[in-house]
């Protein structure tokens, strides 16, 4: 790698317009200077091309709407950079983000990507379940930080050209998944490095609906990788698992007390619920600590019901392997 190696910030986007520009601008403004910028539009009916091109922002346009994986493997395409740098178009980096993955990448030739981390609160800060979305990956990706396995945070990754080579492209035909695939090849060869010090605000989903919607999806697309034993899913893995568990069982055991008129079964649904508890405590405590009672409040009970979703998924992941040869065979396209 060069002393100044050439950047290029990659970034694919669909219908993002209205968040896009502020994207753009945090690249734009980085620390570091030697950057191209590759906006990478996926057929959007908004306004995404021309607040980019306003912006002196080189565009490339996909024929056809093929996802994040598709407008990714185009801008890599198309770049001409040392470096790769993906950028989700609803996120805004800090100024440093750049010089400071360049550093870590250039420190180390056997670190092959570093990802970065979220500020604890949501770019647009209009939504609670936005608050909840960025607040609790931000924990989660800050007691994970260093080498990292199997599960890759994909928004704000820096990778260098020559390791991609190696290591890509996207498969597009693994959406919400697809940093699994690619980190199960990264961290087969190269140490891959998650770190607060490559940051930027995050625009979540501002809805529930929508945001357990994309819970569901991405643990049943992820049940392959565990079933496999080749990743347990999600950053934190076990402990995840195991508060999904608990979660499951405690609205499996609320009926119990009515079902069986037994007494002492009216204890059941408390001791699994202080057991759920019990498993992401210290993530409760930096949660009150920070935010105060009310927001706790509201962050424990979104978190139950997205932890329920998680055992949803994850079951009817577990269904489809077993019922569908097309599920099987799709995910046995990604190397082991």
């Amino acid at each position: 790698m060069t002393a100044e190696p050439l950047v290029s910030v990659i970034v694919p986007n669909y219908n993002y317009g209205y968040v896009l520009g502020r994207c753009l601008a945090s690249v734009q403004a980085q620390t570091y200077s030697n950057i191209e910028i590759i906006c990478v539009d996926d057929c959007s009916t908004d306004d995404s091309v021309q607040v980019a091109e306003s912006m002196g922002v080189r565009v490339l346009r996909t024929p056809r709407n093929g996802g994040v994986c598709v407008a990714r493997n185009l801008g890599v395409a198309h770049a001409r950079g040392e470096v790769l740098f993906f950028l989700d178009s609803d996120v805004v980096l800090a100024p440093d983000a750049v010089a400071s993955a360049v550093e870590i990448l250039a420190s180390d030739p056997g670190v092959g990507a570093v990802t970065g981390n979220y500020e604890p609160v949501p770019l647009t800060r209009d939504s609670l379940v936005k608050e909840y979305r960025t607040l609790y990956r931000h924990y989660w990706y800050k007691v994970a930080e260093g080498p990292i396995k199997g599960f890759l945070p994909v928004a704000i990754i820096a990778i260098p050209a020559k390791v991609w080579a190696e290591v890509g492209p996207w498969n597009p035909d693994l959406p919400q998944s697809e940093g699994t695939d690619v980190g199960e090849r990264l961290t087969a060869r190269y140490q891959v490095l998650l770190t607060s010090a490559v940051r930027g605000l995050h625009d979540d989903d501002a809805t529930l609906r929508v945001a357990l919607r994309k819970v569901f999806t991405r643990t049943r697309v992820h049940v392959p990788f565990f079933l496999q034993r080749r990743y347990a899913p999600g950053v934190v893995g076990s402990p995840e698992s195991a508060a999904s568990l608990a979660a499951a069982l405690t609205a499996v055991a609320l009926p119990v007390p009515l079902v069986t008129g037994a007494a002492w079964t009216a204890a059941l649904p408390a001791l699994l619920f202080a057991a759920w508890v019990a498993i992401d405590r210290r993530m409760y405590r930096f949660v009150f600590a920070d935010r105060g009672v009310p927001f706790g409040v509201f962050f424990v009970a979104v978190h139950f019901l997205v932890n329920l979703t998680i055992a949803a998924g994850a079951a009817t992941g577990i269904l489809q392997w077993l019922a569908s040869r097309s599920f099987r065979r799709l995910y046995a396209k990604a190397p082991a």
